[in-house]
């Protein structure tokens, strides 16, 4: 339920009816002409792709104190294409990722730059595209029920974990030698686990309540 003030009156809202008014919107979209249609739909397509690289760098700036502190980038990666899909949730991925590459700190701790990427743990922000592209199949060949969601949101990160684990390696042992693959487990992998586990739940949740909104403003 949401609350809003206008004019000096409470009002009151629920989801249900923001998805009601976004299907008057879609309907009145359909009566469009062809040309236009197709139009709003690339003008649309490139905003949303461009709203949800912002929010993954928002997310990767939150930093949230525990034992080892974590972010909520891994988060936004699944709630990204839990809401808008594997086609357009992938897109977004890789416009962050491009952006951070070019110099623009949307990286952790603010940080951006080749040179993030090409560090220890850069494997795990390019394992992010891993995890989108493996959501996107899954979802091409299953669909998007909850278990579906559910499981290629388990397997996206199964791939970021073995992407970042082998990259980290591979630079760790050009750096200060070799490492075994327990070690750089229990450094990089384990301690996040169970935050990133609850960053699922509230992914799957969140995107099966937005993501019907979108397809209705779409029509």
């Amino acid at each position: 339920m949401i609350y809003f003030f206008c004019q000096n009156r409470i009002g009151v809202f629920t989801f249900a009816d923001v998805s009601a008014k976004c299907k008057n919107m879609g309907q009145e979209r359909k009566k469009m002409p062809e040309p236009k249609r197709l139009e709003f739909r690339k003008t649309k397509d490139i905003t949303y792709i461009a709203v949800f690289a912002v929010m993954i760098a928002i997310c990767s700036w939150i930093s949230i104190p525990a034992a080892v502190p974590f972010t909520l980038q891994t988060f936004a990666v699944f709630f990204a294409v839990g809401v808008l899909g594997g086609k357009r949730g992938t897109l977004a991925v890789l416009v962050y990722i491009l952006l951070g590459a070019a110099g623009i700190p949307v990286f952790a701790g603010f940080s951006g730059g080749i040179g993030v990427l090409a560090g220890q743990t850069g494997g795990y922000i390019a394992g992010f595209l891993f995890s989108a592209f493996v959501m996107w199949g899954i979802e091409k060949i299953m669909g998007r029920k909850l278990p579906v969601q559910i499981l290629s949101m388990t397997l996206g990160l199964l791939a970021c974990y073995a992407v970042g684990t082998a990259w980290f390696m591979l630079v760790y042992a050009r750096t200060a030698g070799t490492v075994d693959v327990g070690a750089v487990l229990g450094w990089c992998v384990i301690p996040f686990i169970l935050p990133d586990a609850a960053k699922i739940v509230l992914a799957c949740v969140l995107s099966r309540k937005l993501a019907p909104v979108l397809k209705n403003m779409e029509g």
